[in-house]
């Protein structure tokens, strides 16, 4: 069973839903704003991943922190911010088998899960 991480109404969340249902793949969706997600869990993502590649630089989010948070960022402060404003963690995360998959690319998840 893998659960997909991301946030009910963003739109690549929906693709990557509709993908996985069309392939009949089981999953089980995790919403990071509803659900939250936990210090352990991002820094689990962030040790596999690095925390740049969660980094959502992106989202209105990002674009709305004051510019001395988005230009003194290290890995302890990108933690926190995601963790207060989970938004800003890139979407979807697919968790299989102890990987992670960070955002939507058909091609790549077709090869991960085939």
């Amino acid at each position: 069973m893998h659960t997909l991480y991301g946030i009910e109404n963003c739109d690549t969340v929906r693709k990557a839903r509709r993908w996985l249902e069309e392939r009949e793949l089981p999953f089980r969706f995790h919403d990071l704003r509803r659900d939250g997600v936990t210090p352990a869990l991002l820094q689990t993502w962030a040790d596999e991943s690095g925390w740049e590649a969660l980094l959502n630089r992106r989202s209105a989010t990002w674009r709305g922190l004051a510019r001395e948070q988005r230009e003194s960022l290290d890995g302890t402060a990108a933690l926190a911010l995601m963790l207060a404003h989970p938004s800003l963690i890139r979407r979807p995360i697919l968790e299989r088998e102890g990987e992670i998959l960070i955002g939507f690319d058909a091609q790549r998840w077709c090869e991960a899960l085939t």
